[in-house]
């Protein structure tokens, strides 16, 4: 009987997902295939929509209904079929930001195994101070110890008593490695402020605006500045004790309402009272600001007990091995094996080859400068998606399908070649790989490239081309070919002499101490483009966000420097916005139209007609956020989810308003012959010739066409919008007004573009600058680099490698210094674009 061959592609066929017209498709297996498209082209909507969605669900299936009802798991996708599937893994473009208690070493789980190490191999004290070396016995018999030299029984530290999320916390810190405080000089806004003109900041918390008259009525003078207080009265504000009075307070109106039990509660005491009682993130975060952060004097910020530092494996304890680099620690646990006894040399080696193959991933990807002891939470999103890569590359499966969407997030060029070689190595074992990105390098290594096009939205959603990189560098309708082939205009701003470089004047910092960086100086010039660029841990972020922004935060407010900053001069800008590529809005609710102001002058225009004046609707008529004017069934959202027992949640759209979240009275209301559902579900570019008379609504359409966003639905869920589109959006407000004064810092905008929405954005930068404002960009995509005035490189590379400022000047000149690993890739860069 003749066997079937193999099957060597995914069919999909009829996939409909958000923006996709019925696309058929035949996607390689065992190959690395990636995905490109402009930004809104349903490029996520097919690899994660289509391929994930269905290779996870399908897995899922397969396990019994008891372990499916503990799973997260995915609906079934808007596809009539797919066929040759794999079982799907994936990777998102925005991992989970890591809490407070996690650490390169928990996320990678090699921490796990070294613990492991710590207990079986390491050599304990006992409690009268002897050592043992380590054994075979010690290994098997943790649990029961008997000292050879004083004969006192006891009990070694286990694996679980290792953990510092465990047993093994600091009790003084509680295993977080830092301890706060409340800090008295951010408890007085103002020492020269009266109580009663708000000098006492912890009285602005919720529910305590009337305790300036509490303090009245207890005799703490409120109309003499702080300053002069007594120390006595100073005292009680800050610890006074809790007592109970009767005090009146006047309202706006002129009304007067009696407390007969109004607790004073001081200063202190409001901040830990309000901090003791929430649990919502922004309260915290606003509650942080009245704290002090040390480093924990018992554990120095190790995060373990210090009764665990006795145990010492080759002469060194879990704190100093955790705080080694992964390169170190690579080096490191070559040494162990040797300096056990003979008879624990095969435990041994099992162990460490167990703890190297946990590092090797991370040495693969870049990652060799990070330190195990290092947070989650301050890693890049790009360091945060090679964790999660280089767990998934040590399971080392075969027959799976990866799907990666935008992989080089927060990646130096110079590690985009790690990531390629993970991907084939993912190959090599028998998988297939399916990226979604923009970077030129990632599409031009691909064994087969996807072009998803033609533009976004409602003009998006088909398949412009497909095949390999070579036969879509001679295709002429491809929008990537050029970028691939060099024949694009990579620049599309003029290069400024030095002397219009600085003609604005500059931005002055140096850094004491701060992270890896050690007394740094660096020059922003004023009213320009500046990219600050180096690979992942090169200091990019310390000298941005954690050292210019709060020094000109605090020069704006009179305030003292941040104590590593050692000099700033703001050169007379007093503003920073920040601007990132966190989502707008967290749920449905949040649209595009909601979120720019456009459903405020909407209702407005809808309560203004006939029909609504008849009712006597108001604007609250035609909030969809409003029971008066919400859709009954799904309250607004537009659509309902069904709880399906031991399957996922469905969603569906709502069966009463069919996605319109009104009710039908409200939609009955017309507006130039379409209904409020009707506006809502028209693009930003249909949208401007139907408001051409209304100039409120029409300027800030627009706005958001000429920053590229002409494709998105006016009610468009904001939180589904990739990074790129979020900070293009966020910046709806800023365009067209005077930004004299004002500095933006963008953090990677160039999250989620594609290279002819690179070129899109430089032209918002432009707008920015030519209002007024001075532009600073944390980045690592080439062609945003080319287009800036000026270049901060840092480096030479990560970590403790890393804190420097390597080279400095136009992104020519960068390219031209031996010095600069940024500036060998510019220069290669600039160099294909300059030869076409």
């Amino acid at each position: 009987m003749a066997t079937q061959p193999l099957p060597t592609k995914i069919k999909v066929r009829g996939a409909h997902v958000n923006n996709l017209k019925d696309m058929d498709i035949d996607i390689p297996l065992n190959s690395f295939v990636a995905i490109t498209g402009r930004s809104g082209s349903g490029k996520s909507s097919l690899a994660m929509g289509v391929l994930y969605a269905e290779g996870a669900r399908r897995y899922l299936n397969a396990l019994s209904t008891f372990t499916r009802r503990r799973i997260n798991q995915v609906g079934k996708a808007a596809v009539d079929s797919v066929q040759y599937l794999p079982s799907a893994l994936a990777l998102r473009q925005r991992p989970q930001v890591p809490g407070v208690r996690s650490t390169v070493g928990t996320m990678s789980e090699s921490l796990n195994i070294l613990r492991l190490v710590f207990s079986r191999l390491g050599s304990p004290v006992c409690p009268n101070g002897h050592r043992l070396t380590p054994t075979l016995a010690i290994a098997e018999n943790m649990g029961h110890l008997v000292c050879p030299e004083c004969g006192v029984h006891f009990t070694a530290f286990g694996a679980e008593d290792f953990a510092f999320n465990s047993n093994g916390a600091c009790p003084t810190c509680g295993g977080i490695g830092e301890v706060r405080q409340i800090d008295p000089n951010l408890i007085i806004a103002d020492e020269t402020q009266t109580i009663r003109e708000g000098a006492v900041a912890s009285w602005h918390l919720p529910g305590r605006n009337f305790m300036p008259i509490v303090a009245d009525a207890i005799g703490i003078p409120i109309d003499v500045p702080y300053q002069d207080l007594s120390a006595a009265d100073k005292e009680k504000v800050l610890h006074g004790p809790k007592q109970t009075v009767a005090i009146s307070i006047p309202s706006s109106k002129g009304k007067i309402f009696h407390m007969d039990n109004a607790v004073y509660e001081n200063a202190f005491a409001a901040v830990e009272d309000s901090m003791a009682t929430t649990k919502n993130e922004r309260s915290i975060a606003r509650l942080n600001r009245f704290y002090t952060f040390s480093t924990c004097p018992d554990c120095h910020g190790s995060r373990f007990a210090p009764k665990l530092m006795s145990q010492l494996l080759n002469g060194k304890n879990i704190a100093e091995v955790t705080d080694m680099t992964v390169a170190d620690l690579h080096q490191f646990a070559t040494t162990i094996v040797a300096w056990l006894p003979t008879e624990m040399h095969d435990l041994g080696q099992q162990l460490v080859d167990e703890l190297l193959l946990s590092l090797q991933p991370m040495e693969e990807l870049g990652l060799d400068y990070l330190t195990l002891s290092r947070p989650g939470a301050t890693l890049s999103t790009g360091e945060l998606q090679r964790i999660q890569l280089g767990r998934t590359l040590r399971s080392a499966t075969t027959g799976v399908l990866y799907v990666l969407d935008e992989p080089s997030v927060g990646l130096h060029p110079a590690n985009v070649n790690g990531l390629i070689k993970a991907f084939r190595g993912l190959v090599a074992q028998g998988n297939s790989v399916v990226v979604v990105d923009h970077d030129t390098s990632i599409i031009s290594a691909a064994d087969y490239v996807i072009e998803i096009g033609p533009g976004a939205g409602k003009t998006g959603g088909t398949i412009v081309d497909q095949g390999t990189v070579d036969q879509i560098k001679q295709q002429s309708a491809s929008l990537i070919a050029p970028f691939l082939n060099g024949t694009a205009t990579l620049r599309e701003r003029p290069t400024l002499t030095d002397q219009q470089l600085w003609a604005k004047g500059a931005l002055d910092i140096e850094v004491a101490h701060r992270f890896n960086i050690q007394d740094i100086t660096a020059k922003i010039p004023k009213n320009r483009l500046t990219t600050v660029t180096g690979m992942s841990g090169a200091g990019k972020t310390t000298l941005i966000l954690d050292s210019l922004i709060p020094a000109l935060t605090a020069t704006a407010k009179h305030q003292p420097l941040p104590a590593h900053v050692k000099h700033f001069d703001n050169n007379h800008i007093r503003h920073v916005v920040e601007v990132d590529s966190v989502p707008v809005g967290k749920n449905v609710r949040s649209t595009v139209a909601t979120y720019t102001n456009i459903l405020d002058n909407l209702r407005r225009l809808f309560a203004g007609t006939d029909t609504a004046q008849a009712h006597g609707w108001t604007t609250s008529q035609f909030s969809y956020n409003v029971a008066a004017g919400a859709c009954p069934m799904c309250g607004g959202t537009g659509q309902i989810s069904l709880d399906v027992q031991y399957l996922p949640d469905i969603t569906e759209v709502c069966p009463q308003c069919h996605g319109a979240r009104y009710n039908q009275e409200t939609l009955t209301v017309q507006w130039h012959d379409k209904n409020i559902a009707e506006v809502l579900a028209l693009s930003v570019d249909e949208a401007l010739p139907f408001f051409q008379d209304e100039a409120s609504i029409e300027n800030t359409l627009q706005i958001l066409h000429e920053m590229g966003l002409g494709y998105l639905l006016l009610g468009e869920s904001t939180p589904a919008l990739s990074g790129g589109e979020a900070q293009r959006l966020k910046l709806t407000s800023r365009i067209g007004k005077r930004q004299t004064g004002t500095l933006f810092v963008f953090d990677e905008p160039s999250v989620g573009l594609h290279p002819l929405d690179i070129q899109q954005l430089v032209k918002v930068f432009d707008q920015l600058i030519q209002q007024g404002a001075t532009v600073i960009a944390i980045e690592h995509d080439l062609d945003v680099i080319a287009n800036a005035d000026y270049l901060i490189d840092m480096g030479p590379a990560g970590g403790i490698n890393g804190g420097h400022i390597v080279a400095t000047g136009t992104p020519q000149a960068v390219s031209d210094n031996p010095d600069s690993i940024t500036g060998q890739y510019l220069k290669a860069h600039l160099n294909l674009f300059n030869q076409n």
